[in-house]
C-alpha cells in the first residue's frame, strides 16, 4: 500500500484538511466500489490519481491522503449496478461532484458524456454511455477553513424590527457606476461601502440573497442562449457559487463569502440566504449525473412505485428525500455549516411544504422540521418557509410549525387586489394588514407572517402598475411561461406610455402598495430595485435572463420613490405601533375607554360587523393606540407610542373622513398622502375635523399630543 495513503475516517464528513493531508468521505449504501480522482490545479481536465478507496464504515467510504493541501481538485467515480429500473444509476465513467464540497471550481461544459445512458438512444436512460466526464464536470476542492473572523457577531435584530432586502448577487450590483467594475456582480460587489451604506441608508436589516449555493444551468438554456440566472438549481449545498465570486474559484470565494458577511454584520445587517434543499440540478430520469444519482441515486432522490422514475414536487424533475437519515444529515450538516462556518443568519426554504412531505401528505411534523426544533444551532436563526410546492396539497400558508415565519402568499394576493379595484376585499385587507392573525394566531406571533408585494418570481412593483398580461418572449417558450393570473393592473396603457396621467397613478399606486407594505404589521419583505421603479419590461419570469433585464439600472433609479421608501422605513423603524410584538386585543387599554385598534366609516362613527359585508366597500380608517402595545423593550420597560389614524381608500373617487372625538386624538398631522409626491406641506387638523382623501391613495395622521418620544 503506498505509504502516503491511510484509512481515515468516517468524520467529519467532507474534504478535511488537517495541516498535513487531507481526509476524504463520501456516504454511498449500494455502491461496490468507490475511487478518489485527483486532479492538476492548472489544466483542471488533467487526472493525475487515480485512488481506490477501501474502508468503509456504515455505508461510509473513507479515506486519508498525505501531503495534500488546500486548492488541491478532486472528485469521486463510483462502481455499482447501472439498473435504472432498480433505481441504481451507477457508472464509473462519470466523475461525481463531493456532496460535502466546500468549493467547487468553475461550471459545467455541456456534453453528453455528462449523462449515463446514451442520449438519443431509443433505450433512453436504459443505455449505458461509457465515455468520461471529467473534461466538462466542476470538479471539487480541498479549501483551508481557516479564516480571521475578528469580533463578528450576528446583528441582534428580532424579527419585529426587521426589514428584509430580497437581492440577487449579480443583478444588485452588476451595473453600479459607483463600484468598481472588477468587484460588480459579486461577493465583493455586496461588501463594497457604497452598497452597504446604500442599504443602511435605505434602512435595511437584513439582506436575503437569491441561491448562492453552487447551482448549474441547465443545458437547454445553454442551447439558447439562456442561462439558470436566479439558481435554484443546486448541485453543491456547502459551496457559495464560484460565478459570483471576483477573487477565485478554488477556494477564495469561500473567503469572499465570509468577508461579505463580515462587513454585512459590521453594519448591523443580518444575512439570509434562500437555499433549495427541496431538488437538486440533475433532473428527472433523463437528467445528467453529476453527483447523486451517480454515488447512490436510490439513497438520495425519491422514487416511485417504478423505480426507474423520480416523484417530483418541485416541477424540476427530482425531489431529494428527506425521509431518509442520510439525507436528513445531509441537510442539517449543511445549515449548520453555513451557520457556524459561514457565520449567516437565517434562511428562506425554497418550496418547503416538499420537505414536509414523508410519504405523500404534507406532514407539518415531518422529520425535518422535528430535527430543526430540537438542534441548538439551527433553531436559533431566522427560519422562513416559501409554504407550497406543486404537488397535491402543497399550498400550506400558515400551517408550519412554531418557530418558522412564512413568505405570506395570502397577503401579496390580497394587498394586489385590494388597490386593483376587486369587491369584496376589505375584510381581508384588515385582516392582512393587521398580521393575518386568521393565519397565524393559534401558536404564532405577528412576525410569522413576512410580507411581500412582489417578490424575484413575478412583476416587479413598477410592472405590476404598468402591465396587465405577461411578457416573457425574451424567455424562448411563446410566452406560456410564467403566471398569467397576476393581479395587476395597468393604469389605462400597456407597458411604456407619454400619458402623464397614466403615469402619475402609477406612481401613486407604487406609493400605495409602498405604504401598505411598510405600515402593516408582520415583517415586510422589499423586493430589491423595487423602490427605485426597476423594470423588467414585463417579463414575469425572469428566470433565465443574466442581462438588463434583469439587473439594477442604476442610472434610471426613480429618486423620488427611493425617497418616499426611504421615509417608510425610517417611520417603520421609529414607532413600535408599526412593528408589534403581539397580537391586538381589541379591547380598552387599561383605564381608558379606548381600545388597542378601532375601524372608522367616513363619518367619524365606528365600523359595525355589518359595515364589513358591503361589497362596495373600498375604504377603511384604522386608528392605532400608542398606549396598546402590549409589550415591553429589552430593559423591561413597557412600550409606547404615539397614536395613529390610517385611511386607505381604494375608490377612483375621493372621500372626506371625519377624525375621531378628541378621545383618540387632540391633534393630528399628516405625516403620508400617497397622493402627492415630494415633501408634503404642514396639515394639521383638530379632532372630528374633516381630512380629504383621494382617491386610491393612503394618508396617515400622527397624534402629535400622545406617545412616549424617549
Amino acid at each position: 500500500m503506498n505509504e502516503n495513503i491511510l484509512p481515515g475516517k468516517p468524520f467529519p464528513l467532507g474534504p478535511t484538511w488537517d495541516g498535513k493531508g487531507v481526509n476524504f468521505t463520501l456516504y454511498s449504501e449500494n455502491a461496490e466500489g468507490v475511487e478518489l480522482c485527483l486532479f492538476d490545479s492548472e489544466n483542471h481536465g488533467h487526472e493525475t490519481a487515480r485512488i481506490k478507496i477501501t474502508e468503509r464504515s456504515n455505508f461510509i467510504w473513507h479515506i486519508y491522503v498525505k501531503d495534500l493541501k488546500p486548492g488541491q481538485l478532486y472528485g469521486f467515480r463510483v462502481h455499482g449496478p447501472y439498473e435504472p429500473e432498480n433505481g441504481h444509476r451507477f457508472n464509473p465513467n462519470k466523475l461525481l461532484i463531493d456532496p460535502y464540497a466546500k468549493s467547487i471550481c468553475g461550471a459545467i461544459e455541456w456534453n453528453d458524456a455528462l449523462f449515463s445512458y446514451q442520449p438519443g438512444s431509443p433505450e433512453e436512460d436504459l443505455s449505458f454511455n461509457e465515455a468520461d466526464s471529467a473534461p466538462y464536470i466542476p470538479k471539487s476542492v480541498v479549501i483551508d477553513q481557516h479564516f480571521d473572523w475578528g469580533d463578528d457577531s450576528s446583528p441582534a435584530i428580532q424579527y419585529y424590527n426587521t426589514i428584509i432586502y430580497e437581492a440577487h448577487v449579480k443583478g444588485f450590483t452588476k451595473q453600479h457606476p459607483d463600484i468598481p467594475e472588477e468587484l460588480r456582480g459579486t461577493y465583493a460587489g455586496i461588501a463594497h461601502p457604497v452598497t452597504i451604506k446604500y442599504l443602511q441608508d435605505l434602512g435595511i436589516t437584513a439582506i436575503e440573497l437569491m441561491p448562492v449555493h453552487h447551482f448549474v444551468s441547465d443545458r437547454y438554456l445553454k442551447e439558447k442562449g439562456l442561462c439558470n440566472y436566479w439558481g435554484y438549481n443546486t448541485i453543491g449545498f456547502f459551496a457559495p457559487d464560484s460565478r459570483y465570486s471576483a477573487s477565485g474559484s478554488t477556494g477564495q470565494q469561500v473567503s469572499e463569502f465570509k468577508t461579505m458577511v463580515k462587513e454585512l454584520h459590521k453594519a448591523g445587517i443580518q444575512v439570509i440566504l434562500d437555499v433549495v434543499y427541496n431538488h437538486t440540478a440533475e433532473g428527472n430520469h433523463l437528467g445528467p449525473t453529476l453527483s447523486f444519482k451517480g454515488i447512490d441515486n436510490a439513497s438520495y432522490y425519491r422514487l416511485t412505485d417504478d423505480k426507474r422514475y423520480y416523484n417530483d414536487y418541485t416541477g424540476t424533475g427530482n425531489t431529494l428525500n428527506a425521509y431518509l437519515p442520510n439525507v436528513l444529515r445531509l441537510m442539517m450538516d449543511s445549515l449548520r455549516y453555513w451557520i457556524t462556518e459561514m457565520h449567516v443568519d437565517g434562511f428562506r426554504f425554497d418550496l418547503a411544504a416538499t420537505l414536509a412531505r414523508e410519504l405523500h401528505e404534507v406532514n407539518r411534523l415531518g422529520a425535518f422540521f422535528d430535527i430543526i426544533h430540537q438542534d441548538p444551532v439551527i433553531s436559533q436563526v431566522k427560519l422562513i418557509a416559501e409554504p407550497w410546492d406543486v404537488g397535491e396539497g402543497g399550498y400550506q400558508v400558515g400551517k408550519f410549525p412554531q418557530g418558522w415565519a412564512e413568505w405570506n402568499g395570502k397577503y401579496r394576493d390580497c394587498i394586489r387586489d385590494y388597490w386593483s379595484g376587486s369587491e369584496n376585499t376589505l375584510p381581508e385587507f384588515a385582516d392582512r394588514i393587521t398580521g393575518s392573525a386568521d393565519l397565524y394566531k393559534d401558536y404564532r406571533r405577528p412576525t410569522a407572517s413576512i410580507n411581500f408585494i412582489t417578490a424575484h418570481d413575478g412583476f416587479t412593483l413598477n410592472d405590476l402598475v404598468s402591465y396587465n398580461e405577461k411578457h416573457n418572449e425574451a424567455n424562448g417558450e411563446n410566452n406560456n411561461d410564467g403566471e398569467s393570473h397576476n393581479r395587476s393592473w395597468n393604469c389605462g396603457a400597456e407597458g411604456p406610455t407619454d400619458n402623464q396621467e397614466i403615469l402619475n397613478l402609477r406612481q401613486r399606486q407604487k406609493r400605495n402598495f409602498m405604504a401598505t407594505l411598510f405600515l402593516s404589521q408582520g415583517v415586510p419583505m422589499l423586493v430589491s430595485g423595487d423602490e427605485i421603479s426597476r423594470t423588467q419590461q414585463g417579463n414575469n419570469n425572469a428566470y433565465c435572463q443574466d442581462n438588463e433585464i434583469s439587473w439594477l439600472n442604476w442610472a434610471e433609479a426613480d429618486q423620488e420613490l427611493l425617497a418616499f421608501t426611504r421615509q417608510l422605513i425610517r417611520l417603520r423603524n421609529s414607532h413600535s405601533v408599526f412593528s408589534r410584538k403581539e397580537w391586538f386585543k381589541g379591547v380598552a387599554v387599561k383605564d381608558s375607554h379606548i381600545e388597542d385598534i378601532a375601524w372608522f366609516l367616513p363619518d367619524g362613527t365606528q365600523m359595525e360587523e355589518s359595515h364589513w359585508q358591503q361589497n362596495f366597500a373600498k375604504s377603511v380608517a384604522m386608528y392605532l393606540n400608542g398606549h396598546g402595545i402590549h409589550g415591553v423593550d429589552s430593559n423591561g420597560k413597557e412600550v409606547i407610542d404615539d397614536n395613529f389614524y390610517l385611511v386607505f381608500n381604494a375608490h377612483d373617487q375621493g372621500l372626506d373622513y371625519k377624525l375621531p372625538h378628541e378621545t383618540y386624538g387632540r391633534q393630528w398631522k399628516v405625516i403620508i398622502d400617497t397622493s402627492k409626491s415630494g415633501e408634503l406641506q404642514e396639515q394639521v387638523y383638530k379632532p372630528e375635523e374633516t381630512v380629504h382623501v383621494e382617491g386610491r391613495s393612503v394618508v396617515l395622521l400622527q397624534d402629535e399630543g400622545s406617545g412616549n418620544h424617549e
